[in-house]
């Protein structure tokens, strides 16, 4: 992602509405800190990315998401830009998902173990933890044309082993959330 034919710029840091400046340490804090004020929920954890083509750049916006089913949510994105127009749907569906993997990598590790160790006490007493990464294409070939790509996108979120893949419309995590965050321009530093 990283190499001199795509220049490239990611943020490692989080936001959300009341945030900003948030740590993968500090999401995960606070994804378990959710988790335990109900630990009798079913829960859904979340990723999606979505992108917007600016003129001379490409916006990225990866959203997380902790959704305790029935009773509240909380989320928080980042942003990522490729300093080039990504116009190939394959080509900028392929960077979303990377993105999403990347970033639900990173919360294997200090998330799961732990959440998974709150709830397991409690499964017969409605826990469950249910992970996905929401792939932004629609799997109807007449109506969207990222349908051609949705099996090799699938085939590689279901390979990471960990996350559940979706697509339109179930992918609220790329369609709506991170959807959101894509509209406005950044402000470039190149």
């Amino acid at each position: 992602m990283g190499n001199k034919s795509i220049p490239f710029y990611g943020e490692t840091l989080f936001q959300n509405l009341s945030e900003c400046r948030l740590s993968i340490d500090d999401v995960s804090a606070r994804i378990v800190r959710f988790v335990s004020e109900d630990v009798r929920s079913p829960y859904q954890f979340v990723i999606g990315t979505d992108s917007q083509v600016f003129g001379d750049y490409t916006k990225f916006v990866t959203g997380v998401i902790i959704r305790r089913m029935g009773n509240g949510v909380w989320a928080c994105y980042r942003q990522s830009v490729v300093k080039r127009p990504i116009v190939s749907l394959r080509e900028k569906l392929s960077f979303e998902t990377a993105l999403s993997q990347q970033t639900g990598y990173q919360f294997m590790e200090p998330v799961f173990p732990v959440v998974e160790e709150l709830l397991l006490p409690y499964l017969y007493q409605g826990a469950a933890l249910e992970a996905y990464i929401d792939i932004d294409a629609g799997t109807e070939i007449h109506r969207n044309p990222t349908a051609l790509f949705v099996e090799e996108m699938v085939g590689r979120v279901k390979a990471m082993g960990m996350y559940e893949p979706r697509t339109k419309p179930e992918s609220y995590g790329a369609s709506s959330y991170a959807n959101r965050f894509t509209k406005r321009p950044v402000r470039l530093v190149m």
